[in-house]
Formats: C-alpha cells, structure tokens, sequence
C-alpha cells in the first residue's frame, strides 16, 4: 500500500487516517447466484477488488443495512438482512460473516418475505423524507422484534424522528 494512502491495514482491520478503527464490509455480485450488496448507509472508503469483488468501509457509529442473497438451479437459498451499527474500537460487538469486525445488530431479518418487509419500511421511510441512516436505532429494534412476532411495525413518523433528534441531542 502506498505510504501516502489515508488508510492502513494492521492486523485489527482498518484505521482512518486519526486512528479509528473502521468496520470492513465484503460485497460480492455475481447476478442472479449470489448477491451482497448494501442497501442504505455512508461508506468512507471504497476499495474494488476485482469485478464482482469490493470492501466498504465504514466509521464507528455509522448505521447501514447489508443484505445477502443466495440461490443454486433450485431457487433461492439465502436472503438475509441486517442493519448494523459499526462498532467504536474497544467496544464488543456481534459476528456477522463479511463484516469485520463485525458491529452492534440492530435488526436481523431471514427468509425473503421478511426480508421483502424490511426493505418496505425502509421505503416508507425515505419517502417520508428521512435518510434510513438517521433513524432512531431502536426503531430498527422494533421493527426486528415486531417482524420476528409476526407483527406489523409501527411508522416511523417525522414526529418519532423529531423527538430521536432532540434526544440524540440532549444526551452525549
């Protein structure tokens, strides 16, 4: 790697450029077999390894969703998603594969239906008008605990995003 690069790998993974540890997350396509891609969040870097191969990454705090999907000559096999927050160094955090170090879960969703549900309200909600980044986190809770009851997810209402503002605000 070139010295003058602004990321270093060490055998923790990635730092920036000020020390922070970043969260690497592996995509793969190879359409219509198997499928890994991210549907919302703010990568720092980007990094192609090849034509279908590429690694994001992501600085501490920052929240995105990673789905996977998987299918042989008999149909789908696989479809996943979670929604993640990347971990601050030092701070424990859930295995997930292609996720290093791995990040706080906050949703996990199998099976294409739920999957299918997940990826609507986060529609809704960037119709509203809100970046699925900046969701209350436990909003992401409730919709993974809802689904996985076999529940409907309440809104997320620009009232609920305004009152997660002032919160997220108020507290350090």
């Amino acid at each position: 790697m070139a010295p003058d690069h602004p990321h270093k790998t060490h055998l923790g993974g990635a730092f920036s450029a000020t020390g922070d540890r970043l969260t690497e997350v592996e995509l793969y396509w190879d359409e219509g077999r198997i499928e890994r891609w991210i549907r919302f969040g703010h990568f720092v870097e980007d990094r192609i390894l090849d034509r279908q191969r590429r690694v994001l990454f992501f600085a501490p705090e920052s929240i995105f969703a990673f789905v996977r999907w998987q299918s042989n000559d008999f149909g789908t096999v696989l479809s996943r998603i979670d929604i993640l927050r990347a971990p601050s160094p030092q701070e424990a955090c859930t295995s997930i594969g292609f996720v290093r170090p791995g990040g706080e879960l906050l949703l996990h969703q199998s099976g294409w239906p739920k999957v299918q549900q997940v990826l609507q309200q986060i529609d809704v909600i960037e119709r509203a008008g809100i970046e699925a980044i900046d969701v209350c986190p436990d909003h992401w809770r409730h919709i993974h605990n809802r689904l996985t009851a076999g529940h409907t997810p309440r809104d997320y209402t620009q009232e609920r995003h305004a009152t997660w503002l002032n919160r997220r605000r108020l507290t350090p």
